[in-house]
């Protein structure tokens, strides 16, 4: 093997190369394995209807939400097809992703939706997983797991075949945020737990999480959390992630994924497509990580404004991870400024992207976008690096991408022989 110095010509072509070649660990999603059951989205109609396309067609249609929510699938699918591909031209991210994943299957990005339909419906689910994934250029997705979702916790309570390809994590949006709409299914299950937290609330959260860790061996617990999220504050919420969430997290040395930055339900006439975005006080992950030094935290932020400042924190905190880069950050111009600012503070001790792939065909196109959005920015790093006097290989860049990518996760999520002082 070669491990010759790159001409500052060559570093672009290497780059581009090597993010082709490797296998990425797409860490946050909401896909699903199959043996879950029918939770799990896929196919040329969920795609054309997911719900960003579903806010764009409001700004080209007439038709109200409505009007709109009233439709069936298909007849949702073919007026945004019509109205957001043939009327318009599909330059938007979105849009544009629809078109790429037609494009990776052979299938017309123009004219009607007959042959796609037909395609898709030909499909073996679990065929057609591997062959999403190859051409995402991903090895396997870490999946959103609910506890309290009523669609996929009998599944997980029946028992469920391991698949490779995906990797289980426990959402505790639920529990953490809509406590006083879900309190009574716990109870139900003979948990001792009340709406206002008293009593044996706190250990019987506890327990039940300490069960679904069992159950389901998630890789992290997560939550998505508002724009005002505040730490410390005397709410049921801090008193869960105090009290229950990050005692066990710390207990089974698992992270903690904090999203901040929703504004959920802006306008709720668009139902899913309907939340917004914040800018968040970081103060609260700084106390965080002072109180929890022992536990993990990765932390992705919606707001752009807040980028800067959770670099600097990933600087005074090696317990804290940044990754991805979340909703409407995923656009390529926005990328870019991010990736480059978290390159220039924080070296290569960062993930860069995940997916939050909602239909599992959105991996191939979003996978797409990173690889082609990463490889100027990393190659203008290492060709500036060159020139001030530091030669750059091949194995330099492979080993660099392996760390964005698959290592920075595999390693966060080790488990480390913590001792809990509650045990």
């Amino acid at each position: 093997m070669s491990h010759s110095v790159l001409s500052f010509d060559q570093i672009r072509t290497a780059v581009a190369e090597e993010l082709q070649a490797a296998q990425f660990i797409d860490i946050h999603t909401h896909l699903y394995k199959a043996s879950l059951g029918p939770i799990g989205l896929w196919g040329i109609d969920e795609l054309i209807t997911y719900h960003y396309l579903e806010a764009e067609l409001f700004r080209f249609s007439d038709i109200t939400p409505g009007q709109y929510f009233q439709l069936s699938k298909l007849a949702k699918a073919d007026l945004i097809w019509k109205t957001l591909f043939i009327e318009n031209t599909p330059i938007s991210e979105a849009t544009r992703g629809v078109i790429a994943v037609l494009n990776a299957f052979g299938l017309p990005t123009s004219g009607d939706l007959t042959e796609a339909r037909a395609f898709f419906a030909s499909r073996n689910l679990a065929d057609h997983t591997r062959e999403v994934f190859r051409l995402a250029g991903i090895s396997e997705a870490v999946m959103t797991n609910d506890p309290l979702d009523p669609d996929e916790a009998p599944a997980w309570e029946r028992g469920t075949e391991t698949d490779p390809l995906f990797r289980p994590v426990l959402r505790l949006d639920r529990i953490l945020n809509k406590w006083d709409q879900h309190w009574h299914i716990l109870r139900a299950k003979g948990y001792d737990v009340h709406a206002d937290g008293s009593g044996r609330t706190m250990a019987e959260v506890r327990r039940f999480l300490e069960s679904w860790t069992d159950l389901i061996s998630p890789v992290y617990m997560a939550v998505s959390l508002p724009d005002t999220f505040v730490y410390p504050e005397p709410s049921l919420r801090v008193r869960f992630l105090r009290e229950s969430v990050l005692p066990i997290c710390l207990a089974r040395s698992i992270p903690m994924s904090l999203m901040i930055g929703v504004r959920y339900l802006v306008n709720p006439e668009l139902k899913l497509a309907g939340d917004g975005v914040g800018k968040a006080d970081l103060r609260a992950v700084e106390r965080m990580c002072l109180d929890f030094p022992e536990n993990r935290f990765f932390i992705s932020l919606l707001s752009r404004e807040n980028q800067h400042e959770l670099c600097v924190y990933a600087r005074k905190f090696a317990n804290l991870m940044p990754f991805g880069c979340w909703w409407f950050l995923n656009n390529p111009s926005v990328v870019e400024e991010m990736t480059r600012e978290r390159l220039e503070m924080l070296g290569t001790s960062f993930i860069p992207q995940h997916s939050d792939a909602r239909v599992l065909e959105q991996v191939i196109y979003k996978w797409k976008n990173t690889r082609r959005t990463l490889t100027p920015i990393l190659a203008s790093t290492y060709q500036n690096l060159r020139e001030d006097g530091r030669g750059v290989t091949r194995e330099d860049i492979r080993r660099d991408i392996n760390r964005l990518f698959r290592a920075n996760f595999e390693n966060f999520i080790l488990p480390k022989a913590h001792v809990c002082p509650h045990e």
